[in-house]
């Protein structure tokens, strides 16, 4: 989902600081309830493990240029059922920029338009999981709809954004709506992924019994 350098560029870029300033504004936002939640200590170990799990997903896992971005399995509900909104912003943002700093330092100037791409979709997933998982619900007893609403109310965000910046920066010509719909529905087959890691892992913190751990949200087992 990286934005292509020079898509957006020169006075235009500067959007992209107002959204990503507000995105991470949302992020401590999150940080600041499950700190009250769980801990301060609790919140950095599943920040750290979560910027561990972006770096991962963005630089081993396989990604491929489609259209006007990259195809990554970025696993967006994955990090949030698991370690919660807040650690799950941390480490998107956090592994992104690692990933920006020491290996594509050409994707730095595009920082804003990508954390905002990453973070937005992941705070209307927080969002959406209020409806769609009844209170008192663990997070480890999901059924694959409600997984399959979270994955694609994530992806479907990561999709827009990125149609977004390509048109704000490129326009309605025929070549880029083209580009833009061509990466759409490459990224969209994520969700036919993301779905069964989700349900996997869920299925393996079950088991696993850890109910209480630092390591995970309080919520994926009460």
């Amino acid at each position: 989902m990286h934005i292509e350098p020079g898509l957006v560029d020169g006075a235009k870029i500067a959007l992209s600081y107002a959204t990503a300033t507000a995105a991470g504004g949302t992020a401590l936002y999150h940080i600041a309830q499950a700190s009250r939640q769980s801990g301060i200590a609790s919140v950095a170990l599943r920040s750290l493990i979560a910027t561990a799990g972006v770096f991962t997903f963005f630089e081993i896992l396989p990604h491929f240029p489609v259209g006007v971005s990259e195809v990554h399995f970025i696993l967006g509900s994955t990090l949030f059922l698991i370690l919660g909104a807040g650690p799950a912003a941390i480490g998107l943002a956090l592994g992104l920029l690692i990933q920006g700093l020491f290996f594509a330092p050409f994707d730095l100037p595009q920082y804003g338009m990508n954390l905002t791409t990453l973070l937005v979709p992941l705070f209307a997933l927080h969002e959406v999981a209020k409806r769609v998982i009844a209170p008192g619900t663990a997070y480890v007893d999901l059924q694959y709809k409600q997984v399959l609403a979270l994955s694609t109310v994530y992806q479907g965000g990561v999709v827009a954004w990125v149609a977004f910046w390509a048109v704000y920066g490129a326009g309605f010509g025929a070549a880029n709506l083209a580009a833009i719909g061509t990466f759409g529905v490459a990224y969209m087959a994520v969700v036919l992924f993301e779905p069964l890691a989700d349900l996997a892992i869920l299925g393996l913190a079950k088991s696993l019994k850890g109910q209480g751990s630092a390591l995970v949200t309080p919520r994926l087992y009460a």
